[in-house]
């Protein structure tokens, strides 16, 4: 598949580096918050699949709970693709159906859009995800992508929510290297991208964005701070620049703690800026 930018720069990545970057990362992320252990939710798709196999790796297949928590749309396919991970991993797993406690909250909604169902799903699982981690002294490991925290394609307090994130700052299309590096199933790596939120969803289709021409433009927009008149010239249209960046700067919010009112000298996140294990 195409990863390289439009000039065919950036985006190409030496696979070797950026993994045992990302399982140091986890290893000592987790060891410094005082935890042996990581609990991931396993969805069957390509960047759960990446976090499962970078925290067996850093942590040991013994320190890594994996979580399968499909609702009653979810894919057979998807489940089977987590069970797969599992099996070729050999990490601890489980699977619990969030369908009774969706449900439970949806019949008060009955006529929710898909994007409020996906919701509430999303952040059932996270509900699921941070018990759990209370239950094994652990750490919740992030599995949003650097594409999806630009676009603000995920769901704040759910599936964007975590302790910490090895792949927020890859592009979709660079964790599909990764995942091809690090011997990710391929039928995982070639399938269609898809939350899983409803019968029929894609990725690409609810975006209406294809990844390949998106991180190409995010590269050029985002890391190289080119204006929109650069990227135009580099053969981006007008429109798809402009939806782009009005999706990046609209969805902020997601990528930052809530803003706190300041009132003393020292506000949190504002003058009190200290990393989580200052003092460690």
């Amino acid at each position: 598949m195409e990863v390289t930018s439009k000039d065919g720069q950036g985006l190409q990545l030496n696979m070797k580096y950026v993994r045992k970057l990302l399982v140091d990362f986890i290893r000592d992320e987790i060891t410094n918050a005082g935890l042996g252990r990581a609990v991931v939710g396993l969805s069957g798709g390509v960047d759960s699949s990446v976090v499962a196999y970078l925290s067996a790796e850093a942590l040991g297949k013994e320190n890594v709970v994996n979580v399968l928590m499909p609702y009653k749309t979810s894919s057979a396919d998807s489940v089977r693709d987590a069970k797969l991970v599992v099996e070729n991993l050999g990490t601890r797993s489980e699977l619990i159906d969030i369908t009774g406690m969706v449900d439970a909250y949806l019949e008060r909604a009955p006529h929710s859009s898909n994007v409020r169902k996906g919701n509430v799903m999303a952040r059932a699982r996270m509900i699921v995800l941070y018990d759990l981690s209370a239950r094994e002294n652990a750490l919740v490991v992030g599995t949003s992508n650097k594409t999806e925290f630009m676009l603000g394609y995920g769901t704040i307090y759910g599936d964007m929510a975590c302790g910490i994130n090895p792949l927020g700052d890859l592009y979709k299309t660079q964790v599909w290297q990764l995942a091809e590096a690090i011997g990710v199933p391929e039928n995982i790596v070639k399938k269609e991208p898809s939350a899983d939120l409803w019968v029929g969803q894609t990725d690409e289709g609810e975006l209406g964005l294809l990844y390949a021409d998106v991180d190409r433009l995010l590269y050029h927009m985002i890391d190289e701070r080119r204006t929109d008149e650069e990227l135009i010239q580099l053969g981006f249209s007008k429109t798809f620049v402009s939806k782009v960046r009005t999706l990046v700067q609209r969805n902020q919010f997601k990528r930052r703690p809530p803003t706190i009112a300041k009132i003393s000298h020292r506000t949190v996140n504002v003058d009190f800026r200290y990393a989580r294990d200052w003092g460690i």
